[in-house]
């Protein structure tokens, strides 16, 4: 191993890292459509998924293909099996996609262009976040009120979700669940050659607690030897969500802040003096801002790093893709929720919104809607098919599964929306230097209270602006 390299380097550097560095996205592949080979379901899926979409509204579409602008393709990879929800579009409407391929850092600008142009696509991502109220305050995106019959039966379970992304009294996200944005990923050789307690079974015996967390990072921590407790591009922001309240929120149709909130007051200072001041995270800044090996969960199958908190989009592609994490039919690759702050908190999860927004000026709205219906149908009653495809082409143990259906339990339980991203692009900048301000590496992290109040006066600012927008 190369030794640590007490080096400062530009914060500018760090800023990019971050936002290029987004949820799903892969910049090696960003824009490529993927060769489509893929793999079908097996007869039983088949059966099962002909015989759902015997549940779905009889109609001929006049426009059988979706048009979808992204940095990925929806459109199953290379040897990925068929997901329920295009099976059922294919079967019970004969619907396509056409992939508009874009990057990550020019999916807006390119969306932008194509809506000024009369050239929009049909729908766009609501995953990442970063996409509401902004994308209806610039007109973006359009109500979908008038096309997806959310008063229905079949999407009743997503009421509270879909009731989040209101603007002007309508929604603007199809939304089929809340799901977990970053899930504490970790090997367990690392845990068991450490003596330390499995994390997942501290979950479920309900002591998976901010405490026992720190002292497993303190523990394992040998900065001399590049050992880290911590490494990835998102613990600043997931961390600071044990406080059950996302800093910039969104209440009755207003963006909200809660920097002074004082449970997330109370946790970013745990984090700078317990986490930051013990020095356990990998030193990006010795490392150009980049994680070890530069690879998404680079270090945890080496042995070197102990939690890569991320998205369960990094774990559920083959074993080849999922090797930086340690070797999954080995049992090696688990996951947990973010601790809680204390035994008596509710356990909370960062949130993001399984859904789709529906473009100004899409084409095709109401083949839009008819595979919105196939989406929300499939997680209702075909996640089997899901699970199946995980434990099949992922490899997924039984281990794997069962915290798959504790953390989609919590997080529509206690999900903790994060709308930090998605109200302009100047108040993202200002509040990635906050979020991340108490847990820099290269010895430059600060107190809570002085980035506070070093940056309250903007923060309230922006937020004004942009709430007089949306009035």
């Amino acid at each position: 191993m190369k030794n640590t390299k007490k080096l400062m380097a530009a914060l500018c550097a760090m800023t990019f890292c971050f936002s290029a560095a987004a949820c799903g996205s892969d910049d090696s592949a960003a824009g490529e459509s993927s060769s489509v080979q893929e793999k079908e379901m097996n007869e039983s899926q088949k059966a099962q998924v002909q015989e759902l979409t015997s549940e779905l509204e009889d109609k001929q579409l006049e426009n059988k293909t979706l048009r979808f602008l992204s940095h990925w393709d929806i459109n199953p990879a290379e040897g990925k099996t068929v997901g329920a929800d295009i099976q059922m579009f294919r079967d019970k409407y004969d619907g396509k996609f056409e992939y508009i391929s874009t990057t990550w850092e020019n999916r807006y600008t390119d969306l932008a262009t194509a809506v000024m142009s009369n050239e929009a696509p049909d729908f766009f991502s609501a995953m990442d976040m970063d996409g509401f109220p902004k994308g209806a305050i610039k007109s973006m995106f359009q109500p979908i009120d008038d096309y997806v019959k959310l008063d229905s039966d079949l999407w009743s379970p997503a009421k509270t979700v879909n009731d989040s992304f209101i603007y002007n009294g309508k929604h603007y996200v199809a939304a089929i669940q809340a799901e977990p944005d970053i899930v504490m990923i970790y090997n367990t050789t690392t845990i068991a050659e450490n003596s330390l307690e499995d994390p997942a079974d501290l979950y479920y015996k309900g002591e998976w607690t901010w405490e026992k967390f720190y002292n497993m990072c303190i523990d394992f921590t040998d900065q001399e030897n590049e050992i880290c407790a911590l490494d990835g591009w998102w613990y600043s922001k997931t961390l600071g969500h044990m406080a059950g309240k996302a800093m910039i929120g969104m209440e009755n149709g207003q963006i909200v802040n809660n920097l002074n909130d004082p449970q997330i007051a109370k946790v970013q200072e745990e984090l700078y003096e317990r986490l930051a001041k013990n020095n356990v995270m990998f030193d990006l800044a010795a490392n150009n801002w980049k994680v070890r090996n530069d690879t998404t969960g680079g270090g945890v199958g080496s042995y070197e790093t102990l939690f890569f908190p991320c998205g369960l989009w990094a774990i559920t592609g083959t074993p080849e893709d999922t090797k930086a994490f340690g070797d999954v039919e080995a049992g090696e690759i688990m996951f947990c929720p973010i601790p809680k702050f204390t035994e008596d908190d509710k356990h909370y999860v960062s949130a993001r919104v399984d859904g789709y927004f529906l473009c100004k000026g899409a084409p095709n709205p109401e083949g839009w809607a008819a595979f919105m219906d196939c989406r929300m149908l499939a997680k209702s009653k075909a996640d089997n098919i899901t699970v199946e495809t995980l434990k099949e082409d992922s490899k997924w143990n039984d281990d794997m599964i069962a915290m798959r259906e504790e953390m989609y339990k919590l997080v529509n339980e206690n999900p903790v929306f994060n709308f930090t991203d998605g109200v302009s692009d100047d108040l993202s900048s200002a509040m990635q230097n906050i979020t991340q301000g108490t847990l820099l590496t290269g010895g430059n992290a600060r107190s809570w209270t002085e980035i506070v109040n070093e940056n309250s006066a903007k923060i309230d600012f922006l937020i004004q602006s942009a709430n007089e927008n949306l009035a």
